[in-house]
């Protein structure tokens, strides 16, 4: 792509390797594109990388802040000047199987020696010529031990690490003489590598306070019991269970339980605040069983055995409270949440760690046979302050409780009940009500409970089954009037089926009614979300007071279970320091009459500015699948070009081949003709590029975006930008903008950039080396869909130091897989036979050092969708992956990297001191964009923060959290603060700080992008099943469709825009 003329120093023309006016004065050389090779080519034979692992719980020794692990000064970083001779990379050493080692903990503070740098990179003058230039094996693993090495007194208090330094000083000369592939040394953490200590407390910004949706809990000083439960006969019901423990409690609670009242978690485990009178006791109960059909079988006996398993107390949970213990005391923690959520379960429906009841508030209607219930959500948090209690409110969808007619009749849109259902409308149902329990009412005397199994491919008319021992047969509809004097008036509708396959229970649908307070799991449709949105949306103020009178509502202080256990609730919410961070400011084109921005609470426009790099477009057409009129096109055509134009871009306003109108269903032929067309015309022409850009308008009815995309990017090459009819025939100038921004990232432009990114050492932790940020995100298949794969996309930044351009890629993995697989691969060449290198890291790692001509010498790693309980298993695998990518490219090429894990699925709010204050909130009540918090509310010892970084449009903000799980570049807070903060500014569609980092945000939209790419039809966001039509629960992997794969000139843009 060519870019028209550029920012400060006059940008010029160019693409992105002409880049010698672009280039900030600090920049150094790089040389031509030709003066590289990374990795090796071809012709040089190489090897795997060494073998590793990274030793669990090992951190790089803190250097110089912007040292990080090279113990080298900054100049090493510059790449060599353009007239110094070409570089090339050490072939790596034959492979050697090598087993790294934790070196011993060293009593001097001097660096480590800096890394074999690539051919003719500075030295300093005191250090002597290293002897080699390809260092063996074992020099290399030595190398990956300092880079991973966190010494065991890094966690310890001063007088244990004086003695072991002293211990390391005796022992240094023995373990120097130690080989390389020596036995492994246990890790400093079980639980994996040691999550980095807070650097201190952010100071950048104005300081205000706020509030936050976290409660103040007080633990008395009890020694807590752990006891498990069996229960025999089995049940995975835990309302059963909880029934059968009730019915002990009441029979020996005061006796052989010697008074306690003990917190069960409904399955294995019960909690006592001091012990019970023996070790180890059975108990026998009979409980009435009101869902067995047979008379005889409505009393069961259960036999409890409950045996004690552990006991803790509060010591280590206040040692790590105050900052003493690294490893938290999840028992400890979890004993107290099952303590505080005994009495809702009792009294609500329980769905994760929220309570939901029709107690809270009016259901509300949203379509398709559900309604919405209110409840609350409710979380017992470590934090700096002590143990709080996080309480927010929440809604989810249920089954309305009315016969399954009723809600076949919702959920299909029937008016004609009299015609029978077709096999697609009976798969859907099946697949609704699959494991949905319903009670039947064509018995006067009993009301029976069944769970539904499926529905009957036949309809009951003509569904015939044995009803007799002497093989009798009968339909459903004989069946009912002769057993029941009941005439069913649907008998071209199949059956409701419960039981097995084997023995099956054949229900008519007009007899069963669904029973009250089960939760719809399965993916809501657009209209379903947007009516629980409407029903919930609260504004700021309106949801403090909603969370205040939960907490009243839950009382407590009258809980008596908590008053058991010692634990007393505070009812106010939580006061916290927070800082609000200020803007960065934007650059855009000289030529514009605004060269600059400074955004206002978190918003701007593109008056009177230019794109900073306006992409050029000489060939494009238009294809419209909608019912608009030629001339509607031709005059949207016009409108664009003109606003792409005005923006900064240089598009030909006449298209490269005629605009063309198409019927809806020959999508996949009109976007080949398009692509046929255009191949002869530039045939024809003898030069001049591809089609560019295929400006698509969609169809009136949904379903057909995925197609487009699918065709356009993995088919035929095209990048392309669809629009929705009602926009595009009436289209105003913030759309016609906002399209345009689009357009201009898609065909490689870019919209704007931080100022300070033409300032020596303008972004801190960015500026000083070449630094690459990446972004990534798994996307999973909605509930239900138990086998499609899981999507993993990965994004990287491009460009240096400017950080807006982002390189995308997916991939494919097993079926709710989080681990993302494809970040380092390694597999078998099948003509020559040795290992071949591969990756989602690897690659882009390669195609940054194709675009700067500079190799990355720092990585921050933004790693969306990751819950705490896979903070461990998620960094290890990752962290190793990003060591080993970075290792098969060049020796000992160990870039330092920061790894945060980006959070937006929490129940964290934070409300204005005051509300409705103009100078404290933004237009829609919430708190300033820019505000953060690292006091408080946030986790005792690790290094985490909220920021809601956006100006709120309806609702309450949600603050996006940020947890660094680890930090080889030694931030300080306010550096990863305000750089996370600023990059929310550089998103680019839209003039708005958004609410997660960008490289985050590009992720999650790749990995939705490529679920098109698979599913199609169905990920247009209506509750219809997948392409098969058939989930069914399968056993055992299923195999991973692989996604097709996009071509060349797409993923050199940001087509997930």
């Amino acid at each position: 792509m060519a870019y028209r003329g550029g920012g400060r120093g006059g940008r010029g023309g160019g693409g992105d390797r002409d880049r010698g006016d672009q280039r900030p004065p600090y920049s150094g050389g790089g040389g031509g594109s030709h003066s590289f090779v990374w990795p090796p080519p071809p012709s040089t034979p190489r090897p795997v990388p060494v073998p590793y692992k990274v030793p669990m719980g090992y951190r790089a020794p803190m250097l110089l802040p912007h040292q990080a692990a090279y113990g080298v000064p900054a100049a090493v970083y510059r790449a060599p000047a353009p007239a110094g001779p070409p570089v090339s990379f050490s072939p790596a050493p034959r492979a050697v199987a090598v087993t790294i080692r934790a070196p011993p903990p060293s009593a001097s503070a001097a660096p480590p020696a800096p890394r074999q740098l690539a051919q003719g990179a500075p030295t300093r003058a005191s250090e002597p010529a290293p002897a080699s230039s390809a260092p063996s094996a074992a020099a290399l693993a030595k190398e990956v031990e300092k880079k991973l090495f966190v010494s065991e007194t890094a966690l310890a208090p001063p007088a244990a690490a004086a003695e072991a330094a002293v211990a390391a000083a005796q022992g240094a000369a023995a373990s120097d003489a130690e080989d390389a592939s020596g036995v492994d040394l246990a890790p400093v953490s079980k639980k994996g590598l040691a999550h980095p200590a807070r650097p201190g407390i952010g100071t950048v910004g104005k300081s205000v306070r706020i509030r936050a949706n976290h409660f103040l809990v007080d633990v008395a000083d009890n020694n807590l019991f752990h006891y498990d439960v069996a229960i025999n006969p089995e049940s995975k019901s835990r309302a059963t269970n909880r029934e059968v423990l009730n019915e002990l409690i009441k029979l020996h609670g005061k006796t052989l339980l010697g008074g306690k009242l003990p917190a069960y978690d409904g399955r294995k485990s019960l909690y006592t605040a001091g012990s019970l009178p023996f070790d180890s006791e059975e108990f026998v109960v009979t409980l009435v069983d009101p869902e067995k059909k047979e008379k005889e079988r409505a009393e069961r006996e259960y036999k409890i055995t409950i045996r004690i398993a552990g006991r803790t107390d509060m010591y280590h949970l206040h040692q790590f409270l105050r900052g003493r213990q690294r490893d938290m005391p999840q028992e400890t923690i979890q004993v107290l949440d099952v303590v505080l959520r005994e009495s809702p379960s009792w009294n609500y429906v329980t769905v994760s760690r929220s309570f939901f009841s029709t107690t809270f508030g009016h259901r509300g209607d949203i379509g398709e046979g559900l309604e919405c219930w209110r409840g609350y959500y409710q979380s017992l948090r470590p934090t700096q302050m002590g143990l709080s209690l996080n309480i927010d409110i929440s809604a989810t969808s249920f089954f309305k409780p009315v016969t399954v007619i009723k809600f076949v009749e919702e959920f299909l849109s029937i008016r004609d009940t009299s015609r029978p259902l077709s096999d697609r409308d009976r798969v859907k149902i099946k697949k609704a009500l699959r494991g949905v329990r319903i009670e039947t009412n064509h018995q006067q005397d009993q009301i029976r409970r069944y769970k539904i199994t499926g529905v009957t491919p036949m309809p009951m008319s003509q569904l015939i089954f044995p009803v007799d021992e002497k093989g009798t047969r009968q339909t459903v509809l004989q069946y009912f009037w002769e057993k029941y004097n009941c005439r069913l008036k649907y008998g071209s509708w199949p059956c409701l089926q419960a039981g097995s396959d084997s023995r099956p229970v054949y229900l008519p649908m007009e007899v069963c009614k669904i029973v009250e307070g089960q939760r719809y799991s399965k993916k809501l449709n657009d209209r379903q979300v947007t009516n629980i949105l409407r029903a919930t949306c609260k504004r700021p103020q309106e949801r403090e007071q909603s969370i205040r009178d939960m907490v009243l509502h839950n009382n407590y202080v009258e809980d008596k279970f908590a008053q058991e256990f010692g634990i007393k609730v505070c009812n106010d919410l939580v006061s916290v320091e927070a800082r609000v961070l200020p803007p960065p400011l934007l650059k855009y084109h000289d030529s514009g009459r605004e060269k600059t921005c400074a955004p206002s609470v978190g918003q701007w426009n593109m008056i009177n500015k230019k794109m900073i790099n306006g992409g050029t477009i000489d060939n494009w057409t238009c294809l419209n699948f909608s019912r608009m009129r030629p001339e509607e096109v031709q005059r949207f055509c016009m409108d664009l070009t003109h606003m792409c134009n005005a923006t900064g871009m240089n598009v030909n306003p006449c298209p490269f081949v005629e605009v063309k109108s198409a019927a809806p269903n020959h999508i996949e032929n009109a976007l080949r003709d398009v692509h046929r067309r255009a191949t002869q015309m530039v045939a024809q022409q003898g030069t001049g590029n591809q089609l560019q850009l295929l400006i698509v308008i969609l169809p009136e009815v949904s379903g057909s975006y995925g197609k487009i995309k699918r065709v356009c990017e993995t088919e035929i090459g095209i990048v392309s930008q669809c629009c929705l009819p009602k926009h595009a025939s009436r289209p105003n100038k913030q759309y016609l903008e906002n399209v345009a921004l689009k357009i201009n990232v898609k065909v490689g432009g870019r919209n704007t950039v931080l100022e300070r990114a033409f300032v020596r050492n303008g972004i801190p932790f960015v500026s000083e080396v070449p630094t690459i940020i990446f972004g990534a995100d798994v996307t999973h298949p909605p509930p239900g869909e138990d086998s499609a794969s899981s999507i993993a996309a990965v994004v990287a930044s491009m460009d240096w130091p400017e950080i807006t351009k982002y390189r995308g890629l997916v991939s494919a993995q097993p079926h709710r897989q989080e681990i993302i697989e494809d970040l380092f691969t390694v597999s078998k060449d099948p003509q020559k036979g040795h290992n071949v290198n591969g990756g989602m890291i690897r690659e882009l790692l390669i195609a940054f050092r194709r675009k700067t001509n500079r190799r990355p010498e720092r990585i921050i790693f933004y790693r969306d969708g990751v819950s705490e309980g896979q903070f461990s298993h998620v960094l290890l695998h990752e962290m190793d992956a990003i060591r080993k990518a970075c290792a098969s490219l060049e020796e000992g090429y160990l870039p330092p990297v920061t790894f945060v894990v980006v959070q937006k699925r929490h129940h964290t709010r934070l409300f204005p001191e005051v509300h409705g204050r103009r100078d404290m909130t933004d237009k829609s009540g919430n708190i300033l964009p820019g505000t953060v918090v690292d006091q408080r509310i946030c986790h005792p010892t690790e290094f985490d923060f909220y920021l809601c970084s956006h100006a709120g449009i309806q609702g309450t903000s949600r603050p996006t959290h940020y947890h660094v799980l680890y930090d080889e570049n030694h931030f300080t807070a306010d550096g990863l603060q305000s750089l996370t903060n600023n990059l929310c500014y550089t998103y680019a569609r839209c003039t708005r700080a958004v609410s997660v980092v960008p490289p985050a945000y590009y992720a999650h939209l790749a990995a939705f992008r490529a679920r098109y790419y698979v599913e199609g039809e169905s990920s247009d966001g209506g509750s219809t099943p997948g392409s098969s039509g058939q989930a069914v629960a399968r056993e055992g992997p299923v195999e991973v469709r692989q996604l097709p794969k996009i071509k060349d000139n797409v993923k050199d843009v940001m087509f997930y825009c």
